[in-house]
């Protein structure tokens, strides 16, 4: 194992890390609705880069655009927003979690119930979404996509409740996990967090148009107001007369997500009423104060580790240098046809400063730690500039545990803290030294004096294995079963 990688192990240069979730938006009452969601998709892009689509209803007309690809790829013309016409729309951007990126999974989803359209589209992953599925299929129902939002469009319309908001207040108290839903109707916008708000969702205000959204940034961009954050078990119902929440579940602490603040939420969205990049910053202080180490140079692995990498210098009092430059050019799907193209794929991606590193002691700061590839390649690289040590320190702690709440970790055996003990791992990637941040870490940087262990304040599973909710879905070799797929192949 000492050593890292072998040199004939196929490298994908995006596989060593946490898999981006899922974003959404919904705006009600404005005369651009459908340019401003797609403004506000373009700001959530970050969290999914696989399909995106937008829903606008206009009166009692729906119309849809959805797919595969980034936001700016098509949705940036007049022509594609002029036919989104409609004073309310809905919008998704997508990394498939659960269902193939394929169009016909894209959100959001639509369905003609008796009462009139709804349009539907969520963050996150429902834990019970193949059990309801099967038990649906065997009453009859017809499913469409391999996506586990469908599920919640077959409840609402099996449902025996009168009004539409009923209805959806009915499917989703019968699901599990871990959620963010925005739906459309054609009056109404409604919004829906899950139980423990695991996954994030705000309402902004623009000139009276209510938004729902992933995160704040998508206000940030269409200068929207920021209200609120929509409350962990809310049901959230705007129309044109004003607001009205429900709390189906009744109501319980928030345990939302640690790894909105660790990896997932943009630098400059505030979560829970804390700047993301004021808790990563702090994240590399407390870094620093538990494993500093002698060294010349604090080298942040782009753009990631950046926020802890500063915090970890400012404690440390060592130098923070960009001793890494990213090429911001390099597509997800760049095809890497041979050996000899493959070994280089970091070096695409990253390239060494060797003006800031050559005969240095340097400390690597970056985010998290998953697979360990590119961490291997990284290492090997900053050697190559002639650094002296190489200092490996990760602003979270191991990822020892998969996620099934929508973000795509690997199985478990492929997770490198999963399989290693700390010394293991430092000879796999090939550093002098290698340090996570503790747990009481984490919650010491979000201004706790540590993990309440009978009460813990986030969702923190997949470093302490503490399961927040029932993974119904999940099977005894500890993977999620898969639901039976057409494979579209023209």
């Amino acid at each position: 194992m000492a050593g890292g990688t072998d040199v004939h192990e196929p490298f994908d240069i995006n596989a060593d890390t946490l898999r981006e979730e899922c974003g959404v938006f919904g705006i009600l009452g404005h005369e651009d609705a459908s340019a401003l969601t797609a403004l506000g998709l373009h700001a959530l892009q970050h969290r999914g880069q696989e399909a995106a689509g937008i829903v606008t209803v206009d009166n009692e007309q729906f119309r849809a655009e959805r797919h595969l690809g980034l936001v700016g790829d098509h949705f940036s013309d007049a022509d594609t927003i002029e036919r989104l016409s409609g004073k309310a729309a809905v919008g998704h951007v997508r990394y498939s979690t659960t269902g193939e990126t394929i169009l016909r999974n894209v959100q959001p989803l639509f369905a003609e119930l008796d009462g009139g359209g709804i349009a539907v589209c969520h963050n996150g992953n429902f834990t019970n979404a193949l059990t309801l599925r099967r038990q649906l299929i065997r009453d009859g129902a017809i499913c469409q996509s391999t996506s586990d939002s469908e599920v919640v469009l077959q409840l609402v319309a099996r449902s025996r409740k009168g009004k539409i908001v009923e209805r959806f207040i009915d499917a989703i108290t019968q699901m599990e996990g871990a959620y963010s839903l925005v739906a459309l109707t054609s009056k109404k916008l409604i919004g829906a967090r899950d139980p423990l708000g695991i996954r994030p969702l705000v309402l902004g205000d623009l000139n009276g148009a209510p938004i729902l959204a992933s995160e704040t940034c998508a206000l940030d961009i269409i200068g929207a107001k920021f209200i609120r954050e929509v409350e962990n078990g809310e049901v959230i119902v705007c129309t044109s007369t004003g607001i009205e929440s429900f709390f189906p579940f009744g109501k319980r602490p928030a345990r939302p997500c640690i790894f909105e603040y660790i990896y997932f939420s943009r630098p400059d969205s505030v979560v829970s009423g804390r700047s993301v990049y004021d808790v990563r910053r702090e994240m590399g202080r407390q870094l620093a104060r538990e494993s500093n180490v002698e060294a010349d140079v604090i080298v942040p692995v782009p753009d990631s580790g950046v926020p802890a990498a500063i915090g970890f210098s400012q404690e440390s009092g060592v130098p923070f240098e960009l001793g890494i430059i990213r090429n911001h050019y390099v597509g997800r799907t760049f095809i890497e046809p041979t050996q000899q193209i493959r070994a280089l794929g970091v070096k695409m991606k990253h390239s060494a400063n060797r003006a800031q590193i050559e005969g240095k002691r340097v400390v690597l700061v970056d985010d998290s730690l998953v697979r360990g590839t590119t961490s291997v390649k990284i290492v090997q690289m900053i050697r190559e500039a002639g650094a002296k040590e190489v200092h490996f320190r990760l602003a979270s702690p191991p990822i020892k545990y998969s996620d099934y709440y929508g973000i795509d970790t690997p199985v478990r055996e492929k997770l490198l803290a999963a399989k290693y003990g700390l010394e293991e791992m430092r000879a796999y990637i090939g550093a002098d030294s290698l340090a996570f941040l503790s747990v009481d870490g984490i919650y010491k940087a979000m201004g706790y004096d540590g993990r309440d262990d009978a009460n813990p304040q986030f969702t923190d599973h997949c470093f302490t294995g503490d399961y927040p909710t029932p993974l119904t879905d999940l099977s005894e070799d500890q993977d999620f079963v898969s639901a039976p797929r057409l494979v579209e192949v023209g």
